[in-house]
């Protein structure tokens, strides 16, 4: 006689990015020891690899390609299953800011964590009267590398392919590049082209674009003061 088969419950969130419901299960022990074993070897491509397994298995709903997600959709999808998974309350130790030195463990409720999004941001960025750039969210594997990133900083070539790999399409009125159709050396020649207002276009096209964050307010019990830290990205809610 063969064993029971053991039911696993089905929750179900909106996407920050669309509103679209998703239902998706929580993770299996098998899930859970693929993801803690690629966490372990610091291997971005083994980390990506595994949140991409975990992820397209966990999600129930028909037709969502995780592949193409804006990042913040990666975050708090992922976010949420792992609460449905090995609890809903976070433990994270932060520093505490008026003395720099404290370490005070504070617990996050994952229901109240969200994706922020900010009035300023667009995705249509306006170079001169008649050029725009149209630009897409990071991919799954441009989210591995800003949240589990094990490198101190981010050189100037990564963040001109992190731009590029950004790139969807270059406009005016009379035409269209799209860059699938554009090799990237010419999407960095194109780069390289613009003033510095132009660019800082670009980088806030970045800044401004949804975001999971919360902010948190403690007592530091050394100096008794009341201290305010904002996490943000996935990463910063693990510690």
């Amino acid at each position: 006689m063969p064993l029971p088969t053991i039911a696993t419950p089905t929750y179900e969130l909106e996407l920050p990015s669309t509103g679209r419901k998703v239902k998706y299960r929580p993770f299996l022990v098998k899930e859970e020891k693929l993801l803690v074993l690629a966490l372990e070897s610091e291997d971005t491509k083994q980390i990506s690899n595994a949140i991409k397994t975990v992820l397209k298995s966990c999600v129930q709903t028909k037709g969502v390609k995780i592949d193409i997600l804006p990042t913040f959709d990666i975050e708090y999808l992922f976010l949420n299953i792992r609460a449905k998974s090995v609890g809903e309350v976070i433990e994270v130790n932060l520093v505490a800011p008026d003395d720099g030195e404290t370490s005070v463990p504070v617990e996050i409720n994952v229901e109240d964590i969200k994706v922020q999004k900010n009035n300023d941001h667009s995705n249509k960025i306006q170079l001169d009267e008649n050029l725009i750039m149209e630009m897409k969210y990071p991919s799954l594997d441009e989210f591995i590398k800003n949240n589990f990133d094990f490198d101190e900083d981010m050189s100037v070539d990564k963040s001109f392919d992190l731009i590029c790999s950004c790139i969807a399409k270059i406009y005016n009125s009379e035409e269209v590049w799209s860059a699938s159709d554009v090799t990237k050396k010419e999407l960095i020649s194109f780069l390289e082209q613009m003033n510095s207002a132009q660019f800082k276009k670009v980088e806030g096209f970045f800044t401004t674009m949804p975001k999971l964050a919360h902010k948190i307010t403690f007592v530091n019990p050394n100096t008794k003061k009341e201290n305010t830290v904002v996490l943000e990205g996935l990463a910063s809610f693990f510690d």
